[in-house]
């Protein structure tokens, strides 16, 4: 490794403390940031009330939803506390308030229901436009880009990378953008044909617990997100996979309109036939980067039975040989996805607390899924799959394992979707990490594929191995013949999660945990698949050369379609299309 002179080095300490310096003094210029409102140019309360009146009284001005737990707080009520602090912990809880988010950390912790931290706004959107239909989310945008005010886009808030929540912001909520149609067939506007089979439009409101209900009463099943709080924006410009994708493709795949509202403030329908840039780049090129989305439709198919089954293979917490007959069960998973089968997988390392592990334990954990579209695709043959696959994982292996395959059939996707679906946790402080791995990297050298889960795997927690991939993906023809989505998931088998969380305050653990996570966990898996990426919706958020990780080869095709419809930056996120421009200081947005 090249070593620097100390010379060298102390001068570039000097440089690089000039330019925090310059960017700083920018940021408190207020010349080269977006307003805030302690700037010059931030609107006046009458340019406010005039915004207001022009969505029918839908603007909010809401104050933190923790601050009913603080006595300094204006909205202050113990009355109220108790269900704040037990709803806090709920993703159902979190999309249904206006500004919060599921993670604590992408607001600062800024105002906690604990009357015992403190409290302030400081994190959050300053005001919010309640959205229900596309001209107020039009009118939203205008003013925010009049008067300079950074924006962000709030739909649900199951957002894992904080792309939904800011400081100093004006937030467009679309939560309460509501509609629900189903047709069979659909002509996209502008086209001269149609498109057979059944479609489901839904408007940006819309969660998947509803669309799979109602999919459900009407023999059909969609691409959906596994989290009921899942909202159709997000899920879809990210790309979206399912327990359907390694079937069907990934939920952009599946895509046949859009309408949006673009950072002009045109309301657009985008298809094959028209706009089609935006069309191909908002399905997987990121949201809340080239527009808002409003309402979208997209494919259904006829409801069919499914088999599940609990896949268990569990020893003693310790062992090498285990990790060796986990990477013979992941070689395994390109297989799986050849019959039929996807799985929702965990390998657990010294664990316990969750899937009825009650003493510590290393363990291979997975919920396999099914469909029943063929004859062949009985309870035996799913069961035979798995088993003969841990039969021969364990074969010789010098430790013992406890195993066991246990199958259920459902009549369709809902009634196993029903009774499955858990409240999802929120209100923590956390950061993800992921990596798409494909063949090679699950089947050319299982020595190395055995070390890098070991690696990637934190002692005492879990690290996910979705078969979420495979040939539905690989195979996937999306209308128009393409879209943004990252190239690497065309390759991808497994969706691999890691987690990392830390008690609020506490920075000494944040900055450990963080570390470990970018430079130890997700970095194991970085080598194991050097050419592959990540999943943008599960991922580090300040990941290195996310651009590259992201997106792949669509990345300067979606830069340069970002650069047309978007000159000015109205839409900005991280990590987001385009973001390069800008940077955060002292909760400011400036230009770098």
């Amino acid at each position: 490794m090249m070593q620097t002179s100390w010379n060298t080095s102390s001068m570039l300490c000097t440089v690089l403390q000039l330019l925090g310096l310059t960017i700083t003094t920018l940021a408190h210029s207020h010349s080269q940031c977006k307003s805030t409102p302690e700037s010059h140019n931030w609107p006046s309360s009458h340019e406010w009330n005039r915004l207001n009146n022009s969505i029918s009284g839908r603007l909010l001005q809401p104050s933190p939803p923790g601050a009913v737990c603080h006595p300094s707080q204006p909205t202050y009520d113990p009355s109220l506390c108790p269900s704040v602090a037990v709803g806090w912990n709920t993703s159902k809880w979190q999309s249904d308030d206006p500004i919060s988010s599921m993670a604590n950390n992408f607001n600062n912790d800024s105002c906690l229901p604990d009357p015992n931290v403190p409290c302030s706004g400081e994190g959050y959107p300053v005001y919010v436009v309640n959205a229900t239909c596309a001209d107020d989310v039009k009118k939203g945008v205008d003013f925010a880009r009049r008067h300079n005010i950074r924006l962000v886009i709030k739909g649900t808030g199951h957002d894992y990378l904080g792309r939904s929540i800011a400081p100093n912001s004006l937030s467009i909520w679309t939560h309460h953008i509501s509609g629900l149609s189903f047709q069979d067939g659909f002509q996209p506007k502008g086209c001269k044909f149609s498109i057979d089979g059944a479609a489901v439009t839904a408007a940006a409101g819309t969660q998947m617990l509803e669309i799979d209900y109602e999919a459900h009463l009407k023999n059909l099943t969609i691409v959906g997100g596994g989290a009921g709080t899942v909202g159709v924006g997000g899920y879809l410009t990210g790309g979206g996979h399912s327990a359907f994708s390694s079937t069907y493709g990934l939920a952009a795949d599946q895509v046949l309109e859009m309408e949006i509202v673009t950072p002009g403030g045109e309301i657009l329908t985008i298809n094959e036939c028209q706009n089609t840039d935006l069309f191909w780049a908002t399905r997987g090129g990121g949201g809340s980067t080239f527009g808002v989305i409003t309402s979208v439709t997209f494919k259904a198919y006829p409801s069919m039975p499914i088999i599940t089954a609990t896949g268990l293979l569990v020893t003693s917490p310790g062992s090498d040989a285990f990790w060796d007959v986990f990477a013979k069960v992941l070689s395994r998973y390109p297989a799986w996805d050849d019959q039929g089968i996807m799985n929702y997988g965990f390998v657990a390392r010294n664990f316990s607390g969750q899937f009825g592990l009650t003493d510590a334990v290393d363990a291979y954990v997975a919920t396999f899924i099914m469909p029943v579209l063929h004859p062949e695709n009985t309870t035996d043959s799913i069961t035979a799959a798995i088993s003969n696959v841990f039969d021969e994982a364990t074969a010789g292996a010098p430790i013992e394992f406890q195993r066991a395959v246990l199958p259920q059939t459902y009549p369709d996707f809902w009634a196993w979707y029903n009774v499955s679906n858990g409240p999802l946790d929120a209100g923590y402080d956390q950061y993800l990490g992921s990596r798409l791995l494909d063949e090679n990297a699950l089947t050319h050298n299982l020595t190395a594929l055995a070390e890098a889960f070991r690696a990637a795997t934190p002692l005492g927690s879990i690290t996910s191995v979705f078969l979420v991939g495979g040939h539905g993906v690989i195979n996937a023809k999306p209308r128009g013949g393409s879209n943004a989505v990252n190239s690497a998931w065309r390759k991808a088998y497994v969706h691999s999660v890691i987690g990392v969380s830390w008690d609020p305050f506490d920075e000494a653990e944040k900055a450990k945990q963080t570390d470990l996570l970018n430079n130890v966990y997700i970095e194991a898996l970085r080598k194991l698949a050097p050419d592959m990426g990540a999943y943008v919706n599960e991922a580090y958020t300040y990941e290195p050369n996310f651009q590259q990780t992201f997106w792949g080869t669509n990345y300067p095709r979606l830069l340069e379609i970002k650069r047309n419809v978007d000159p000015h930056d109205v839409f900005w996120c991280h990590p987001c299309v385009g973001n390069e421009r800008w940077k955060e200081v002292d909760s400011m947005l400036c230009k770098v």
